[in-house]
């Protein structure tokens, strides 16, 4: 029985040794293209289960069973698949690889020099998002009043629109699904910001570039924001919102298939009672009153392809008097009704081979109905001798159309050509009429038409470049002109980079200005950037250096009596200065905060200035601090800002007597400083896994009611000067907002206020 056991024993062993004889070692060493060792690499047979991985110096081994030709394959993040055939015998096999890099998005430079860029595409290079744009304490919901916490924007309180690295607002331009929209921002009314007309609900993505922006957008000397709308959404829902300054609510339907949707919502707003509560330095004839609303669908195309739908409409009147200027115990007026109407239509198509299609359209209908006037101190309508020009009225009908397509080829990694063309079209109606009913009527018609073209080249995923012109003929002008664009990137590790970028910009003169009885041509901007950046999942970092040369910019003058008149493209200009900017949600628990810093040094010579010096609305000094903390186990959030500019000049502008114009009463106003101070607190409505949420606000500008002055404004004759200040010092915000048929909460707290 012992002899039997060992028999067995023997037999079993010497089976053993023959398959241990049998295996055959695999093993080599793993590099990249520049010789150093590519550690983590996994190495195996092809459909085998042999294999292994390297270690910190490249180097791997392991055995296999397997006999005869088979093929090696060595697979890491950011490199090729490297495939070798090998022939396995009895002796060791030995394989020395050298990986290529695979250019992706994952791991590939980003071309970010002047921009600052946030989407569900681009979660590496996020800085902002929407969802931070609409939690940010200081912007009160709206979408540019977030941007204004970035370096470059500047903190102006008197007018609408974004005021970018020593340009006007007219130089920057806003575009929604790569269409440019007109009139984004509600009519103007004099030393009063308006705020922008849409919300930020509607967006899913946002590009906000300081310089440098791509070819497939033009006519902006400054800047370009664009924004992309949401797709479909995630399910059926609908809300309801009530506030101390109006009421809001919508639906938004998803079909069976969720291939479509479609969706309405309504608000109106009047501010009436929240000007009870905080007294305005104008008394209101008529307060601030809105209706607005919107409609939208959204269809699936294909699997990659969605066609997009937006309308919009709003209708308001206000009505006001202020303190006259001009003359003692009498009071100014302005009043002022607006219709908006505004339409986007886009089509994104994948066409096959790595072609995919771009259309859109817009058509925005703007009607503006103001008048001004002077009344006694019985509220009654007066034409004093002497400031008969005070008493007008200006009806303007303006229709605009913009038209864009664009066709993009990929090619190898993330190397792609886009090119297309651009149709641009206003037609402005407008009559003047005096105090003594002498009417002017005008009709401006301006048609711009573009063609572009543009190649992302990515050489390796550390060194990219993209590359492009813009060529515009413009009627207004009856000239063409043609753009190069260029910026470049390199990456010295996977969260350090540094980009350039190189560009010529050109805008047509604005149309306030317009008609000129002289021949104009584009106004011009050459920019220069160069940027250094490093972004982790929980930390950002990035600075740029900026240099901006104008040249043709627009002057104006006194024609037939009518101030303001463009005469000329003698104007010039530059700006330059350093930004810096800090994102921060690591270093203090559940905290997440940035802080942005700007210097800016500009000078230019345009409109009516006698020569060269610093705009008014350019600080050299700006800087935000945004901080913000959700509370769990509270279902609260809390939202701080603080928002700094240093003092921006005054001047008044007044004629010469030689047919020029020269400075008097120059000065600097304070400097600027605004805390601003936001709470929600989510509760759930009703059963507990019920998809119905509520979200209560408390929204705070200014919170130590600090004296605030953007400017002055002069008298007629310059001999008096009054402070240009906000409505109110501070301002209160109270809201309740109810969602229903889907889980918002966190959505809900991250967007309101």
């Amino acid at each position: 029985m012992r002899k039997a056991r060992a028999w067995w024993l023997f037999i079993f062993l010497l089976c053993l040794f023959q398959q241990l004889s049998a295996q055959v070692t695999i093993k080599g060493t793993v590099k990249d293209h520049k010789g150093n060792p590519v550690p983590g690499a996994s190495v195996a047979i092809k459909d085998s289960y042999d294999g292994g991985t390297t270690d910190s110096s490249g180097k791997f081994s392991f055995k296999t069973f397997e006999k005869g030709d088979k093929t090696l394959q060595i697979t890491s993040i950011g490199f090729k698949m490297f495939e070798q055939a090998i022939k396995i015998e009895s002796g060791a096999v030995t394989v020395d690889a050298i990986l290529k890099q695979e250019i992706s998005e994952l791991t590939a430079v980003v071309l970010s020099a002047g921009t600052f860029e946030a989407s569900d595409r681009k979660r590496a290079t996020a800085v902002l998002d929407p969802i931070d744009i609409v939690t940010t304490a200081s912007a009160n919901g709206d979408v540019t009043g977030a941007l204004k916490t970035l370096p470059g924007a500047q903190q102006v309180g008197e007018s609408e629109g974004l005021f970018v690295r020593g340009g006007t607002a007219a130089e920057t331009k806003i575009f929604i699904d790569g269409t440019l929209v007109n009139n984004f921002f509600n009519s103007s009314v004099p030393n009063i910001a308006s705020y922008g007309r849409f919300s930020p609900f509607l967006f899913k993505g946002t590009m906000f570039s300081t310089g440098g922006y791509s070819a497939l957008y033009g006519q902006a000397l400054s800047s370009a924001l664009i924004l992309e709308s949401i797709d479909l959404p995630d399910r059926t829902s609908a809300n309801l919102g009530l506030s101390i300054i109006g009421v809001n609510g919508g639906y938004q339907g998803l079909a069976k298939n969720k291939n479509s949707s479609y969706g309405v919502s309504y608000s109106y707003t009047n501010l009436a009672p929240a000007f009870e509560l905080f007294k305005q330095k104008q008394e209101y004839i008529q307060n601030p009153e809105y209706h607005a609303g919107d409609a939208n669908f959204r269809i699936k195309t294909s699997k990659t392809g969605m066609l997009k739908y937006y309308a919009y409409f709003s209708s308001g009147r206000l009505d006001f008097t202020t303190p006259g200027i001009d003359s003692l115990g009498y009071k100014d007026r302005f009043g002022l009704t607006n219709f908006n109407m505004y339409h986007n239509l886009s089509w994104k198509e994948s066409l096959g081979k790595k072609w995919k299609l771009y259309a859109g359209m817009g058509y925005t209908l703007n009607k503006d109905n103001i008048h001004s006037g002077m009344q006694d101190d019985k509220k009654n309508d007066v034409v004093l001798t002497g400031l008969e020009f005070k008493k007008f009225s200006l009806d303007l009908d303006a229709n605009y159309f913009n038209a864009k397509m664009v066709f993009e080829k990929k090619f190898k990694g993330l190397t792609a050509l886009r090119f297309g063309s651009e149709y641009n079209y206003s037609n402005e109606n407008s009559v003047f009429t005096l105090f003594n009913g002498q009417q002017f009527p005008e009709r401006l018609k301006e048609g711009i038409n573009s063609l572009f073209a543009e190649g992302d080249i990515y050489i390796t995923n550390n060194l990219a470049a993209k590359t492009g012109f813009r060529v515009e003929h413009s009627s207004t002008v009856d000239k063409t002109n043609i753009a190069p664009r260029v910026s470049l990137a390199y990456k010295f590790t996977r969260q350090v980079q540094v980009s350039f970028a190189y560009g010529i910009f050109y805008q047509d003169p604005e149309r306030k200005y317009l008609p000129s009885p002289n021949l104009l041509t584009f106004m011009k901007a050459t920019h220069y950037i160069a940027q250094f950046m490093k972004i982790t999942t929980q930390r950002s970092f990035r600075t740029e250096i900026f240099y901006k040369k104008y040249n043709n910019l627009l002057k104006t003058g006194n024609v037939n009596g009518r101030e303001g008149v463009a005469i000329n493209n003698n104007g010039y200009g530059e700006a330059k200065g350093i930004e810096f900017f800090w994102r921060d949600k690591k270093t203090i628990k559940n905290v997440d905060y940035w802080i942005s810093y700007s210097y800016l040094d500009t000078r230019r010579d345009f409109l009516n200035f006698p020569y060269a010096t610093t705009p008014n609305f350019a600080a050299k000094n700006t800087a935000s601090l945004v901080i913000k903390k959700f509370v769990t186990a509270w279902k609260m959030q809390f939202n701080g800002a603080y928002n700094y500019a240093s003092s921006r000049p005054y001047y008044n502008i007044i004629p010469d007597g030689n047919s020029g114009y020269k400075f008097t009463d120059i000065g600097l106003v304070p400097d600027y400083h605004n805390f601003s101070f936001a709470i929600n607190y989510l509760p759930t409505i009703g059963k507990k896994d019920a998809k119905n949420f509520a979200v209560y606000v408390l929204s705070i500008s200014n919170v130590f009611n600090l004296k605030q002055v953007y400017g002055y404004q002069f008298s007629y004759n310059g001999s008096r000067k009054e402070e240009i200040t906000p409505t109110s010092r501070m301002f209160v915000y109270i809201g309740a907002f109810f969602s229903f048929g889907i889980d918002r909460s966190q959505e809900s707290i991250d967007r309101l206020f």
